[in-house]
């Protein structure tokens, strides 16, 4: 697969998917690559975006890369598709920006509707361009409120996301805003603003999973000293990480919260959203913010993400202002009407936005129509199982420590969500003398990049893009990602036994197709 070169614009008028239509209402393809960052333009040679990811439905390709992004499917899109169609014939006589506010609220009450979330409990929901815009909303809603400066705890910006840290902070995490206009990155929003922040790791040198309990009082002693020092806190708790963990855990996250209600706000990093409807309802009654995003399990298209954030602590957050800080990250529509934060957003629209998370619900519609719940929790297992065997007895593959998913004490462990859906792995090549020797970053690079390109394998599949595991026998390495989607799900379940196995054999050949690959880059090397 090539380097990206020089990216189309999503403004450009001669891009290879903006050729606009004879109504002049742009195209699906268009707007599904508008209204986002810099990460969702198409590269010219590929077509695809940063993740891999056309605007289009991919045939012929095995997904299993949900963790990063999933190409759009033939539902996801027909449903975009037509809301795009209706748009473009309402759009000739009436106010885009009207448009989209309702079409906007529309989304909004059906995903809380799908999320099993009814008034009066149900909370607010400001839409985002992605996970990372929502983590610069819940930081920017946090300072704003805040009667004394802030101070942001998270863990590692390699198991959230590599712009994360910058967002919560207040800075430029692209080269371009999601409402279109270019800044630099790393620059900071607001120069009057300054947001401190403190990392803290949650895997060992060596990529191995840090022990919770240590990860737990580390975030505990940084809440008390930043609450003695005078700062208010925002603590990000991941559930789950790139990697499968969550961090730190539920029952440190609830503890804190008792013990510093006046000074600490919590927000979840739900953006991969591979939780139960129970799961998220119990995070938001105990007084959380919630993030998720429509793109990763869900598998809808690249960059749809949604801050949740329950009555009782939107009262406190949604009452000041925050348009000076976010006027180039969002329009007024995608808050709550009437909220006081959102005065002096613009009154304008994003289709694409609005497209991307039409497909999103389109694939979360199909999930929710799984009534079986045991079903869905026995075909997991049943995944789970086969690829830990797998990767744990192929002598070329070893998988990474993933800590079991513990989201006591208000979880308990029988609905789906608590079992493990991200598998991160390590790859290795033969040595003298039995031994054998990881590859370095790079070349796991290759190896996922090789996957993807059918002159390479009769059968393309797409994993979770490399992520940065530590150190192995000196060596910097990286762990692919096989991960089960919804669709997935959605796919073996609906045909019972026939299409359960052959889900589970499609997984079973991704494996095995990674081992071949690295053999066979080896034996090209000798």
């Amino acid at each position: 697969m090539n380097a990206p070169s020089q990216a189309i614009s999503p403004a450009h008028p001669h891009g290879k998917y903006l050729s606009p239509l004879a109504d002049g209402f742009p195209s699906t393809e268009a707007l599904l690559i508008h209204g986002g960052d810099a990460r969702i333009t198409l590269n010219p040679v590929t077509g695809t975006n940063q993740y891999g990811c056309p605007p289009r439905p991919q045939e012929n390709i095995a997904a299993l890369g949900s963790a990063t992004a999933t190409a759009i499917s033939e539902d996801a899109f027909n449903a975009a598709q037509l809301l795009r169609d209706r748009l473009a014939q309402e759009i000739i006589s009436r106010d885009s920006a009207e448009i989209y506010a309702r079409e906007i609220q529309r989304v909004r009450q059906e995903l809380l509707a799908l999320c099993d979330l009814h008034p009066p409990e149900d909370p607010e929901v400001i839409f985002g361009a992605s996970g990372t815009d929502c983590h610069l909303m819940a930081a920017q809603l946090a300072a704003a409120s805040a009667k004394k400066p802030l101070c942001v705890l998270l863990v590692d910006a390699a198991e959230t996301g590599s712009g994360v840290p910058q967002a919560l902070t207040g800075h430029h995490f692209s080269s371009r805003a999601a409402l279109g206009t270019g800044v630099i990155p790393g620059e900071i929003i607001e120069k009057s603003q300054y947001i401190d922040y403190i990392n803290v790791s949650i895997r060992l040198a060596d990529g191995s999973a840090r022990p919770g309990a240590e990860v737990d009082a580390e975030f505990a002693r940084h809440v008390v000293s930043a609450t003695a020092a005078g700062q208010q806190v925002l603590l990000t708790m991941v559930d789950v990480s790139k990697t499968g963990l969550i961090a730190p855990s539920v029952a440190c996250a609830v503890d804190l919260q008792q013990r510093f209600p006046d000074t600490l706000t919590i927000l979840v990093d739900a953006c991969q959203f591979r939780f139960s409807t129970a799961t998220l309802r119990n995070y938001l009654a105990q007084g959380f913010m919630v993030g998720i995003t429509g793109s990763k399990f869900l598998t809808g298209p690249s960059f749809s993400g949604a801050l949740l954030i329950p009555k009782p602590l939107s009262r406190r957050l949604l009452t000041h202002s925050v348009a000076d800080k976010l006027q180039l990250y969002s329009a007024q529509a995608d808050w709550p009407e009437g909220v006081g934060a959102a005065h002096g957003l613009k009154k304008m629209p994003n289709f694409g936005l609005l497209l991307r998370w039409e497909g999103a619900l389109a694939e979360l519609r199909k999930f929710r129509m799984l009534d079986n719940q045991t079903e869905i929790t026995e075909f997991l297992q049943t995944c789970a199982t086969v690829i830990n065997r797998q990767l744990n007895t192929h002598p070329l593959l070893s998988g990474l420590e993933v800590n079991p998913l513990n989201r006591s004490p208000f979880a308990a462990e029988s609905g789906w969500d608590h079992i493990q859906t991200i598998f991160p792995f390590l790859l290795y090549k033969p040595g003298a003398d039995t031994r054998r020797i990881p590859l370095i970053s790079a070349e796991t690079k290759q190896i996922y990049l090789a996957l993807q390109d059918h002159t390479n394998i009769e059968n393309p599949i797409q994993l979770a893009q490399p992520v940065s595991a530590g150190f192995r026998d000196g060596i910097e390495v990286s762990a692919l990602r096989l991960c089960i989607s919804s669709r997935l799900i959605v796919e073996a379940l609906q045909n019972h036994g026939r299409s359960k196995q052959e889900v589970i054999g499609r997984i079973k050949n991704a494996l095995e197709s990674v081992a071949q690959l690295v053999k066979l880059d080896a034996e090209n090397k000798v």
